[in-house]
């Protein structure tokens, strides 16, 4: 194993050296790789008369979002550099694991097709590309087979592939086509900075027009006769904003503002309603939304406000026939729908549709013209539900006792079917679409695994943990038949708990890498996500946050109460909010992990929340609390933050991964609490930083760059442990 001796680097003065130290033991013996030390430069600050410490604050670039900072960039390259040493010797299991998963893969995998009027759309992979092509096919008649294409009527749309060509990084945002078929809209970014550029295409010529808008956020809305768009902006800050509508063929600096948020605490936000007829204008927080419409056969019009914001009001408008839908928490936490005629849709119009309810919890809801589909969390598992006219809700049956079912891709605006995507720990993905009318459920697609794979050798579990408050907290489980659950086998234990997000018992085929060397995979689903309703995840949240990271840590000592795992054996991990947990945990129950993993932690949470020039700042205010104006939320905050309560302790080895263009979860804090680890740490466990110098907060865009992530956190992970096992 490689092990980082004691520390015997000197950390340099603030006035002159290098802004790293690599330690001393290296020059004396360079078969040992040494970790760069980063020099600790006063800095201070004083909140609510309470003097806050921060000796990395220089690692934050303050020309930031350019980064710039030679002195910055440098570390950062050192950390790569140590990175590198580090996974040398790693190299074949990782290329072990990586071409283990890949063939997992489809290399030709295309999605299911979707109709959407005279046209089926798919989206294909190219084998050994990274990234898909976007391509439809014409259909005349809707009964006939319209699934298996005749290839030489195939039109890409957009080759990914093509438009990644030259960038270390690439992602399509939007996608869309224009009522008349005749025009795409398409929107790219290459820095991982998620500030879109949107550009056109002519689908007759195939040219790529002139026009283009920057700094777009990723959504565009055609209005009905194809001859105007609107689409968002975001300002510096990275906050989506600005509304604009763009009348194709004029100058873009011409664009009219049809809507602008005035309130840093809110993100702007479009779609179109299922119906087609309208602009949806949504400005929201975490908690508390805003929504206007405006009809897309008058786009010159003002929007129309249906509900003035109100704290912790959370509502969402669709429309259905002559009326709008509204699912809303303003008489339930677990929401309600309500209907608003089309011409009057304000508050005091709405009228019930579905009351709230303790045991359902109302998430999305689909109004095709025909058929109201809603999908709900009921009694903490996802379902579907069709709404009858009597405004009961039916539900959809699936036979496994712990599983996923989501709304897949509906596109039209009265179907025979909704499409839905179904899955669980054990279960491949699984695309169906159900029949309303002969209530068949009919397949359409099952993920194929080509290196094989059979169900039957795997168990998955749902249990219950009792944390230390008396909550009984769910723990999904799943595990190769055979292994032993005596407390000798590894578990990989992760969990989010945050933003209301659930994370769902799904299938990943990454994770049979460990389930066939003998792991088990459990997923805590703590506080804070919204798995049992609405409250779990208030239950999570600022001045109750700390529920969230005690569940984490109650969960993983249930399972070494109930010996299916064993302190130290246990990997947890765990990415941006998620990355806060593990790195609470870390600070809480140091010795229960034996190997931790951090992806683009959000581990700065204090000096964050106090910075409230950063996009995301105010908007996060709802969620963690305002340490700047709530004394009372800082020194909470500051309770739990993982880089400040870091301290001279023995730490487990721990990898950590940042993103230099991250706008969400910008890349000093991981490079900080890094930092802040190798000065304090008592021990010789590894802990290694890869700052991804071309990348945001996903890390690498292409399939197999992501995979090959993926490996290398398994590789760590086996690495650790089986040295560990041996001392």
């Amino acid at each position: 194993m490689l092990l980082r001796k004691t520390l015997v680097a000197v950390l340099l003065s603030t006035t002159a050296g290098p802004v790293y130290s690599k330690n001393l033991e290296t020059e004396m013996n360079n078969d040992i790789p040494q970790p760069p030390v980063a020099k600790r430069q006063p800095h201070t600050a004083t909140y609510h008369g309470l003097e806050l410490s921060d000796p990395y604050f220089w690692l934050k670039d303050q020309s930031y979002p350019k980064v710039d900072d030679e002195d910055v960039l440098a570390y950062l390259r050192a950390e790569n550099s140590y990175y590198e040493s580090v996974f040398e010797p790693l190299k074949p299991t990782v290329e072990e694991l990586f071409q283990e998963i890949k063939g997992r893969q489809v290399e030709d995998d295309t999605s299911v097709a979707v109709r959407d009027g005279a046209f089926m759309y798919q989206s294909r992979f190219v084998p050994d590309k990274e990234y898909r092509q976007r391509v439809r096919w014409y259909v005349e008649k809707a009964s006939e087979s319209v699934h298996t294409p005749d290839e030489q009527h195939v039109q890409v749309l957009i080759d990914e592939n093509t438009l990644a060509t030259g960038h270390d990084y690439f992602r399509l945002g939007s996608l869309t086509v224009s009522p008349d078929q005749t025009l795409l809209s398409f929107s790219t970014d290459t820095t991982g900075s998620e500030r879109y550029k949107l550009q056109f295409k002519d689908l007759e010529t195939g040219e790529i027009q002139s026009e283009v808008m920057e700094n777009v956020a990723d959504a565009v809305v055609f209005a009905a006769d194809g001859k105007s768009l609107f689409y968002t902006i975001v300002d510096d800050e990275w906050r989506p904003y600005r509304v604009y509508h763009h009348i194709l063929g004029t100058p873009v600096a011409t664009d009219r503002i049809v809507y602008e948020e005035q309130d840093a605490g809110f993100f702007v936000s479009i779609d179109q309603t299922t119906s087609r007829r309208y602009l949806v204008i949504e400005s929201a927080s975490n908690v508390t939304s805003e929504v206007r419409v405006l009809s897309l056969d008058s786009p010159e019009q003002k929007p129309i406000l249906v509900s003035a914001r109100k704290d912790d009001h959370l509502y969402s408008v669709d429309h259905h026939r002559d009326r709008f839908i509204i699912l809303t928490n303003d008489k339930h936490k677990n929401f309600r729908l309500a209907a608003a005629p089309e011409n009057t849709p304000q508050m005091e119009h709405w009228q019930a549709l579905v009351n709230g309810s303790d045991s359902t919890y109302l998430t999305a809801v689909l109004p095709f013209e025909d058929q109201v589909v809603v999908e709900a969390r009921v009694n903490g598992q996802q379902q579907i539900l069709l709404l009858r006219d009597n405004s009961v809700l039916e539900m959809l049956d699936f036979d496994e006792a712990v599983y996923t079912v989501s709304l897949g891709d509906n596109r039209e605006t009265n179907p025979e079917f909704v499409r839905l995507v179904y899955s669980s720990p054990v279960t491949p993905q699984t695309t169906y679409d159900y029949h309303f009318e002969s209530k068949a459920m009919v397949v359409r697609k099952v993920q194929q695994i080509p290196s094989g794979y059979d169900r039957s050798s795997y168990v998955t579990e749902r249990r219950f943990a009792m944390v230390r408050d008396g909550t009984m907290v769910p723990v999904t489980i799943a595990y190769r038949k055979g292994t032993a659950l005596d407390g000798s086998a590894p578990l990989y234990l992760y969990g989010y708990g945050a933003y209301g997000s659930a994370v769902d018992p799904n299938f990943r085929t990454t994770v049979l890498s460990l389930l066939d060397r003998g792991f088990i995979y459990a997923i805590a689903h703590i506080r804070g996500g919204d798995e049992l309703g609405y409250h779990w995840y208030e239950a999570g949240k600022l001045d109750r946050r700390t529920n969230t990271f005690n569940d984490f840590v109650d969960v993983a000592r249930h399972l070494v109460e109930q010996e299916i795992a064993s302190a130290g054996n246990i990997a947890i991990a765990g990415g941006s909010a998620g990355g806060s947990l593990v790195g609470a945990a870390l600070n809480q129950a140091p010795s229960l992990w034996g190997v931790v993993v951090a992806h683009v932690p959000f581990v700065d949470i204090l000096n964050t929340m106090l910075d409230e020039t950063l996009p995301l700042t105010p908007i996060e205010w709802p969620e963690w609390g305002n340490p700047i104006k709530d004394k009372q939320a800082f020194e909470y905050i500051r309770s739990y933050s993982p880089y400040d309560q870091l301290r001279p302790i023995a730490y487990p080895p721990i990898l950590v991964t940042a993103g230099l263009n991250d706008p969400r979860v910008t890349y000093w804090e991981p490079a900080k609490w890094v930092a802040k680890l190798r000065h304090l740490k008592q021990d010789d466990s590894l802990l290694v930083l890869r700052t991804e110098m071309g990348a945001g907060h996903g890390g690498k865009s292409g399939r197999y760059e992501s995979l090959k992530e993926v490996a290398e956190e398994y590789a760590f992970i086996l690495h650790v442990l089986s040295e560990q096992g041996k001392n």
